[in-house]
C-alpha cells in the first residue's frame, strides 16, 4: 500500500506566510487600481472582505480537533457579517437583512440538525454551540422589531425553524443531556 508522504509543518508555515504576503500586497494592488479608476462603488473593499472571509475559514479549518458545530457557527457569522458589509458598501438596499441573514439562519440550523441526527452521542459537544446559534437567530426578530426589515416573513421562518430546531435537538438527546449534567456537576 502507497501511503502519502506526511507534510512538513516548515513547509506548511513557510507556504500560508507566503500566501498572507500575496493576500495582503494583492490588497493593495486592488486598492490602488480602485483609487485610479473609481470613485462610486469601493468593490476593492468587497474583494478584500472576500479575502479576510477566506483566511478566516482557512485559519479555523486547518486547526486540529475543530468542532464541527463551531464550523458552522463561525460561517453562519462570517457570512453574514460579510453579506452586510457587501450589502453596504453597495449603498444597502437592506437585501442582506431581508434576504441573507434568514437564509444563512436556516442552513446552519438544519445543518445543526443532521448533525445532531447523525452523531447524537456527541450532541453534548454542539449543544452550546446550537445555543449560540439560536440567540443568534433572534436577530432578525430584533430586526422586526426595530423595524429594519420590510418583509419580514423570512425572517420569522427562520427564527422560528431555529427554536423548533433547539427544541427538537433537546428531545432527541434528553437522556445523553440528562448524564451529562449528572456526570459534571456529580448529582
Amino acid at each position: 500500500m502507497i501511503y502519502p508522504k506526511k507534510i512538513n509543518a516548515n513547509k506548511t508555515d513557510k507556504v500560508m506566510k507566503a500566501l498572507l504576503i500575496a493576500s495582503v500586497v494583492l490588497s493593495g494592488i486592488l486598492i490602488l487600481i480602485d483609487k485610479l479608476t473609481s470613485n462610486k462603488i469601493s468593490w476593492s473593499a468587497l474583494s478584500i472582505a472576500g479575502i479576510i472571509y477566506v483566511w478566516v475559514t482557512v485559519i479555523y479549518s486547518i486547526k486540529k480537533n475543530t468542532n464541527i458545530a463551531g464550523h458552522v457557527l463561525i460561517q453562519t457569522i462570517a457570512i453574514s457579517l460579510l453579506t452586510v458589509f457587501i450589502d453596504y458598501q453597495i449603498g444597502f438596499s437592506g437585501w442582506s437583512i431581508d434576504i441573507s441573514i434568514p437564509i444563512i439562519i436556516i442552513v446552519a440550523n438544519v445543518t445543526m440538525l443532521i448533525l445532531t441526527i447523525v452523531s447524537y452521542k456527541k450532541y453534548i459537544k454542539y449543544a452550546i454551540y446550537q445555543l449560540i446559534i439560536v440567540l443568534f437567530s433572534m436577530l432578525p426578530v430584533i430586526f422586526i422589531g426595530e423595524n429594519i426589515v420590510r418583509n419580514p416573513v423570512l425572517s420569522i421562518i427562520a427564527t422560528s425553524i431555529s427554536i423548533l430546531n433547539f427544541i427538537v435537538c433537546i428531545v432527541l438527546c434528553t437522556k445523553d443531556i440528562k448524564e451529562a449534567i449528572i456526570r459534571k456537576f456529580h448529582m
